[in-house]
């Protein structure tokens, strides 16, 4: 079955104004709980995505410029606590910084330290940010012509059913390309797949810069629930009714598969609650592994009995015994 994926919306509310004073967190897409590195991250990420050299929409070097404020302060421990504090008030001066009045303040991206540039985006655009160096270590003018460079990864989640990711399958997935538009890919899943497992299909990223290749596709999969089985690892479990007399005297019963059935020996006295254990008959990964099927006894009495049968079971009972009698609160 096809399911519709959508990219994440972007920064800005779509209008073609960057909104005013966004929370700083919100501008990076993080709590503020955020660790220093994760802070350091977002940056990272969200620079090579709107930087004017790469990103060629006409808000590009607005958005880009609301970023690097964001990060001026959060990557500030003095700012980021008066932030937290204060809001806007306790980092903002006066409205009429970079951008025009009421604008965030902040350097604007021709004013970035070419280092700082360097650092985020390595070296694909050659010596192209702050001029090339001469063979005298001086800077000469101009820029060297850009290096391919490949395109950012997308990441999704994808829902995928528990028979599938147990035993493999393929997902049809559709979901907005670069340009907007709907692309449709099918999706290998790998048998024993496990909830939140990473799989990337490769070259259906973003587009690449100057001839580079695309980037990845990276899908964390959702493993969802069953009717009856329940997982843990490769082992599946399931909750198995037997009547007072299968559970006293012993039988031999089947339980399902997750494909087919299994004949399970209960012995003589077996509890509610207990687990009876088949080896290999849980689910086989991709590498040839298998789990096991642990069957969960649920003892189940019944609602009406017959004379002679409720007879039988009063004369039972004084040989039985108390069951709670060895309990460390019997008698309390």
């Amino acid at each position: 079955m096809a399911r519709t994926l959508y990219s994440a919306p972007p920064l800005p509310d779509g209008s073609g104004e960057m909104p005013a004073q966004r929370d700083y967190y919100e501008i990076l897409g993080l709590g503020r709980s955020a660790t220093d590195e994760e802070i350091r991250a977002a940056h990272r990420r969200l620079a090579r995505q709107l930087h004017p050299d790469l990103n060629k929409a006409p808000d590009a070097a607005a958005k880009f410029n609301e970023v690097q404020r964001a990060y001026e302060v959060l990557s500030d421990a003095e700012k980021r606590k008066k932030y937290d504090q204060f809001g806007h008030a306790g980092v903002d001066g006066a409205a009429g910084g970079p951008g025009g009045p009421g604008a965030p303040q902040g350097a604007s991206w021709q004013e970035m330290d070419p280092e700082a540039l360097r650092d985020i985006f390595g070296d694909m655009f050659g010596d192209g940010f702050g001029g090339a160096r001469g063979a005298g270590g001086g800077r000469r003018r101009g820029r060297a012509a850009p290096r391919p460079a490949p395109g950012l990864d997308r990441e999704f989640e994808v829902p995928v059913g528990f028979a599938t990711a147990a035993n493999g399958g393929t997902e049809q997935l559709r979901m907005r390309d670069p340009e907007g538009g709907v692309e449709t890919i099918d999706v290998r899943i790998p048998a024993g797949v496990g909830d939140g497992t990473k799989l990337r299909v490769r070259g259906r990223g973003e587009p690449g810069l100057h001839g580079g290749p695309r980037g990845d596709l990276i899908l964390t999969v959702r493993v969802g629930a069953h009717p009856w089985f329940t997982r843990d690892g490769l082992d599946l479990s399931v909750e198995v009714p037997v009547t007072i007399a299968e559970a006293a005297l012993g039988a031999t019963i089947d339980v399902p598969l997750l494909k087919g059935r299994v004949s399970l020996k209960v012995p003589p006295g077996t509890s509610s609650g207990a687990r009876l254990r088949l080896r290999g008959k849980g689910i086989t990964d991709a590498k040839g592994a298998s789990g096991d099927l642990h069957a969960v006894i649920s003892i189940v009495a019944p609602r009406e009995l017959a004379a002679e049968d409720r007879a039988a079971l009063e004369a039972m009972v004084p040989r039985l015994g108390d069951p709670r009698a060895a309990r460390p609160w019997a008698g309390g």
